[in-house]
């Protein structure tokens, strides 16, 4: 049996996963390094691959692109654009995977209608993703059907103590139990 212990150095890492609306603005966006120390240098990442990346035709395959010492993996779909960003001396195979792993689960979450409207009203099954593949910038998952399975098993527990809920279920089960009350 493989052992399941991995180094920092050893194993495959991401930098940020991102994903931006039409427009260039953020639907979501996680971090996972310290290269961009304030909000006002991630912005400034994000607006200037979305300009560099904007006329290219990333709809059916993922791109690859250097920028900043950083390889940057890409995709379109409808209004939304989806980045992995990995170190320079990162695999692209490897962040093309991840990417594809999330771009299928979010499709397969959201039922094949990736919009930005569909993104926004499941934001919290986005950001459940983005834990359950990356934690603390190493890969955990690259499977979309494990990544959505997962997803789906947290948002379906509805007997879950509040701490352990989205915010989406905690608010559902809030107004469960209000109504029980207000009929009793």
């Amino acid at each position: 049996m493989a052992s399941l212990f991995c180094y920092r150095d050893s194993c495959p890492s991401v930098k940020n996963i991102l994903l931006l609306d039409s427009e260039g603005k953020r639907v979501a966006v996680k971090y996972f390094s310290d290269d961009w120390p304030t909000n006002g240098a991630k912005l400034a990442f994000e607006k200037s691959i979305f300009t560099k990346t904007l006329k290219t035709n990333a709809r059916i395959e993922a791109e690859i692109m250097m920028f900043d010492s950083n390889v940057i993996i890409y995709k379109f779909i409808q209004d939304l654009h989806f980045f992995v960003t990995g170190g320079d001396d990162e695999n692209e195979l490897i962040l093309a995977t991840v990417l594809q792993g999330f771009f299928d689960a979010v499709a397969l979450l959201l039922r094949n209608n990736v919009d930005k409207r569909e993104a926004l009203e499941n934001l919290d099954l986005i950001l459940l993703c983005f834990d359950e593949i990356v934690d603390g910038g190493m890969v955990l998952e690259t499977d979309p059907s494990i990544i959505a399975g997962k997803v789906a098993t947290h948002t379906m527990d509805a007997d879950a103590p509040l701490s352990e809920q989205t915010i989406t279920q905690a608010w559902a089960t809030a107004r469960e139990h209000l109504t029980r009350t207000l009929l009793k």
